[in-house]
């Protein structure tokens, strides 16, 4: 029976998920980015000093990225509608919090609590969309959304910067309350899913070690320097691997990270977030101190690489899980000279052509990393996955910042020569391991074929032998004994070895087997029976005159 197609259309619950999880992740990506050239507004509004101003938005990421682990295991465990719906309502309220608060620190803490809520959002949400889908539709739809969260990740800071001059830095938040409405009464719609066979209770302290393994992590890729948070990372880590070991119910299961599909396209994913934040910061500053041009022009001009990026989520979506990793590698040298050509580019339509070609490849790349994870891994286990997944791309976003400051030519201003370099290494690891794959398996083959041949070899021996054997047990049995044992010996031989079809009819005539088939012996019952009928009863009447 042919294997059925999956449905084309998606069914009214799965539309309602797409549209929470889209909605949900353009708010995450725009609060992710809008104040970060509003942040000098922010410090004189608020009166606050400039070391404790960079916590806005240091402290959102933060959050964000040590929680997600833990976000995506409590959505496997109770149910991942629910922790979306309340990952969007912890979002919308402290947007509001954040709109009112009346000093720098009480800011700070309320951005902290929304990127709790933003912790939520996504690993519930795209494990949300996977089950809610069919299983041909989940990339697709998958893509979409991310579509939608690439498209708020560059219009995030050109909006902000025009809101906070124009308006108020205030309206960037009041503009998220709305949106986390509507996306929490989308996924009150939506069909509730969970793993069923996860524990009742969380891993409390693998929870705990999982979050200050990712925040450790994320401070030092941010202060490279600081070799105390790197050191408390791999403390925290070995004590979290350990208790994973010993735990009934791990909070992340360490046989994850022996998939490896998975771990490629989590580390590759990585490698493009952390090019494209880059690009986002190169781009627009080149534009605006190299050329020349405002804050206004830059945004209108940076369209048409924000459209780019944009698209790459869908574009991920249609790409098969096994072509995952050749497509990653192809996006990613891509992207690598793209990047490069962004940098030697001299004219403004020349960086604009480049950061647009970078912009699809770093799209599609980062796109796959979420849509290609979420096929390779259990249906059950996919908020953990992806948990993980942006646990890990958050937590690294700040190095591409830290790449472009150290690739800077004489002080002349940020450069993606290093972020260029980094994409290309990453795509030629990625194309090494999928061709010592290949040369494993088809060195392979050879050695399979040998050991089937050579068993195919005995096997002749052991059937003649067999024959031999059930042949000396029978030669004083009568005849109706030693035909049903000649009749499954010669079905042996028929399987086993390359007898002819004349040996058969010897040792079938001396055994008194009758030669023919079942097909023939049918044919033969019906022409006797038609024999009988009213039509033929005659003595004259034979088989071979009634066919």
């Amino acid at each position: 029976m042919p294997k059925s197609e999956p449905h084309p259309y998606l069914d009214a619950r799965a539309r309602w998920a797409l549209a929470a999880v889209a909605t949900g992740a353009f708010c995450v990506q725009l609060d992710s980015f809008a104040l970060n050239l509003a942040l000098p507004v922010v410090r004189d509004a608020l009166h606050g000093s400039a070391a404790a101003t960079p916590w806005v938005v240091s402290g959102y990421l933060l959050a964000a990225g040590s929680l997600m682990p833990v976000a995506g295991r409590l959505g496997d465990l109770y149910g991942r509608r629910r922790m979306l719906t309340a990952g969007l309502a912890l979002f919308g309220v402290t947007a509001v919090l954040c709109a009112l608060a009346p000093s720098l620190p009480l800011l700070v803490t309320a951005r902290v609590l929304q990127g709790a809520g933003g912790a939520l959002i996504m690993p519930a949400g795209l494990a949300l969309l996977t089950h809610a889908c069919p299983p041909g539709r989940g990339r697709r739809a998958m893509g979409r959304a991310l579509g939608l969260a690439g498209l708020a990740t560059v219009c995030g800071p050109f909006l902000g910067g025009v809101l906070a001059r124009s308006v108020s830095w205030r309206a960037v938040f009041w503009l998220t309350v709305p949106l986390a409405l509507a996306a929490a009464l989308c996924a009150r719609r939506a069909a509730e899913s969970r793993d069923p066979e996860a524990g009742q209770s969380l891993d409390g302290f693998g929870a705990i070690a999982a979050t200050g393994v990712v925040a450790c992590l994320a401070r030092w890729l941010e202060h490279a320097a600081d070799w105390g948070w790197a050191v408390g990372a791999a403390l925290i880590g070995a004590l979290f691997v350990r208790a994973e070991r010993r735990s009934s119910a791990p909070l992340v299961d360490l046989a994850l990270f022996r998939n490896r599909p998975y771990v490629a396209l989590t580390v590759a994913g990585a490698v493009a977030n952390s090019a494209t934040v880059a690009l986002l910061y190169v781009v627009p500053w080149t534009l605006q101190r190299a050329e020349g041009w405002s804050v206004l022009e830059a945004g209108v001009v940076f369209v048409a690489p924000a459209g780019a990026l944009a698209v790459g989520g869908p574009l991920a979506g249609r790409v098969r899980p096994g072509a995952a990793v050749p497509v990653m590698a192809l996006c990613l040298a891509s992207g690598a000279v793209a990047l490069a050509a962004t940098t030697r580019g001299t004219g403004t339509l020349a960086l604009l052509t480049a950061a647009t070609a970078a912009a699809a490849a770093l799209g599609v790349a980062g796109g796959l990393a979420l849509t290609g994870t979420q096929a390779v891994v259990r249906r059950e286990r996919a908020g953990e996955a992806s948990g993980v997944t942006k646990a890990v791309m958050t937590a690294t976003a700040g190095v591409g910042l830290a790449l472009t400051d150290a690739g800077a030519d004489g002080g002349a201003g940020p450069s993606l020569v290093l972020p260029a370099a980094v994409c290309l290494a990453t795509a030629a690891a990625l194309v090494v391991a999928c061709v010592l794959r290949l040369r494993l398996v088809r060195g392979l083959v050879p050695v399979v074929g040998r050991v089937l041949v050579l068993v195919l070899g005995t096997v002749p021996v052991l059937g003649r032998a067999l024959i031999s054997v059930r042949s000396l047990a029978s030669v004083r049995a009568p005849v109706c004994v030693r035909a049903p044992v000649c009749v499954r010996a010669l079905r042996l031989v028929r399987v086993l070895l390359p007898v002819s079809r004349r040996a058969d009819r010897r040792r079938m005539d001396r055994c008194g087997v009758d030669r023919r088939g079942a097909g023939q012996r049918q044919a033969d019952r019906h022409r006797s029976a038609r024999c009988r009928s009213a039509r033929c009863r005659t003595d004259r009447c034979r088989t071979d005159r009634c066919e």
